[in-house]
């Protein structure tokens, strides 16, 4: 039998002990913060029905689908005329693009809102409205990996349905802050923009060409620059003239209320003036709640968000001392669950990546001290007769709230306080013969080097505080 190299796919990534540790510490931020706000957790299928996920991210978002089969052995099933009625000469000299569509029924999730339209489609008679719900799972894109890139990752979604209220946008401001203000991440840029903006943009260029075009050009601007999203705009059928005067609206300059009074005056027509005002709104909203960092709140009228689903504001937090991308966005939308069949139900959420919050964060070097450890506590396993009489320690340790364990096997120390060490362990709890009979023990604070003679139960205080 021959040996085989281990490998995973491309764009996904094995987590060991001390990274996980440290992206549960991002979880569980933005687990309480999403629960103080009222969010209730929520769960959905890794798989979903190709059905669900088509047609919902637009024409490239379509193209990033992970396609899955509808069983391990489908196509050995499929023999003769049954294959041919699924894919045809000309598909098989197309492709694998052209066979998969016809052969998949299936698809993993690209994103948590969809799964969760169609989640409340079907439990609708069961839900409060409005609900809000927020959910943590991992997400499949055959996207190009690269750094802050990859084909599956975690996604931290919170969305509310079954209101208009621009107080879910407000609130999803302040949920962000609270969030990156936990995690240390003080230098970043909230974006938000409309769809009405964009819409009422697109109008004013007066033109015949495609809207959708616009928009995903538009999206793209940070990546390919003013010279190639004008390319991109001529190939779609827009003029030189209305890419002038694009570039004209998108340009403008100053704090918040300053760039809507200058679109407002550019253009008049009923998106552009309705997407300006719930802008203007969501800003009252947040100073009436007494917000204090508009310094971190940006109007920008470039951000598109590729999403076809957007109808409202939408959402993008930069960390602006970091090389990356965007580490959260969202937006509202006023029809996703009526391609499940009900229509009207309007929603509006957002999404933590928690793939490339960890990245700032460890780029920065914010994770506090210890966020990668699991064990406060070695107790230490000094000789053979030290096992049966440290288990009724370990016992009272634990009992505390303390994670501990006791090294597994007896011998030198100096072995066991390098175990502690590369772990992380901050404490190491030693009792030889002579702590023994006097009932005390030594802890160790690795991180200081410090080392005090305690009883257990000022072990236990000091461990707990520490």
């Amino acid at each position: 039998m021959s040996i085989q190299k281990p490998s995973i796919p491309q764009g996904t990534r094995d987590f060991g002990p001390a990274v996980v540790a440290r992206r549960n510490y991002i979880f569980g931020i933005i687990r309480r913060t999403f629960e103080k706000f009222g969010y209730a957790p929520l769960e959905t299928p890794t798989l979903e029905n190709l059905s669900v996920l088509t047609g919902k991210y637009g024409d490239e978002g379509d193209q990033l689908l992970f396609k899955v089969l509808n069983s391990g052995n489908f196509l050995k099933k499929q023999k003769g005329d049954k294959i041919t009625e699924l894919v045809t000469p000309d598909d098989l000299e197309a492709g694998p693009r052209s066979v998969l569509p016809k052969i998949a029924e299936k698809g993993l999730r690209y994103d948590l809102t969809v799964p969760f339209a169609r989640y409340v489609v079907m439990n609708r008679n069961t839900l409060t409205f409005p609900f809000k719900r927020y959910q943590i799972q991992p997400v499949w894109r055959a996207d190009r990996p690269q750094r802050g890139r990859y084909r599956e990752f975690y996604q931290c979604d919170a969305d509310v349905v079954g209101t208009d209220s621009l107080l879910c946008e407000a609130e999803i401001v302040l949920m962000m802050c609270e969030v990156l203000n936990a995690l240390g991440l003080t230098d970043f840029t909230i974006k938000i923009n409309h769809r009405g903006v964009l819409s009422g943009m697109y109008q004013a260029l007066g033109s015949d060409a495609r809207e959708t075009d616009l928009f995903v050009a538009i999206d793209k601007l940070d990546k390919i620059g003013q010279d190639g999203v004008t390319k991109e705009l001529l190939e779609k059928g827009f003029s030189d003239a209305a890419i002038g005067r694009l570039f004209s609206l998108l340009g403008v300059e100053g704090g918040f209320a300053e760039k809507i009074a200058q679109l407002q005056a550019a253009f008049d027509n009923e998106p552009g003036t309705r997407g300006l005002g719930e802008l203007s709104t969501v800003s009252e909203l947040l100073t009436a709640f007494g917000f204090t960092q508009f310094q971190n709140l940006e109007f920008d009228p470039t951000l598109a968000r590729g999403l076809s689903y957007y109808t409202g504001c939408i959402f993008e937090i930069k960390i602006n001392n970091v090389n990356m991308g965007s580490v959260s966005g969202g937006g509202r939308y006023d029809n996703l669950t009526g391609a499940f069949g009900l229509p009207g139900v309007s929603g509006v959420g957002f999404s933590f990546g928690v793939d490339r919050l960890y990245d700032c964060l460890e780029e920065l070097n914010l994770f506090p001290e210890g966020a990668a450890a699991i064990t406060r506590c070695l107790v230490a396993n000094f000789d053979e007769a030290t096992m049966p009489l440290m288990l009724p320690v370990l016992r009272q340790l634990r009992d505390a709230g303390i994670p501990s364990e006791l090294y597994p096997e007896s011998g030198k120390l100096g072995r066991q306080f390098k175990y502690a060490d590369a772990k992380g362990i901050p404490y190491v709890l030693i009792q030889g013969p002579d702590e023994r009979t006097a009932s005390q023990f030594k802890l160790k604070d690795l991180r200081t080097g410090q080392e005090q003679t305690l009883t257990l139960d000022q072990v236990l205080t000091q461990v707990a505080a520490g």
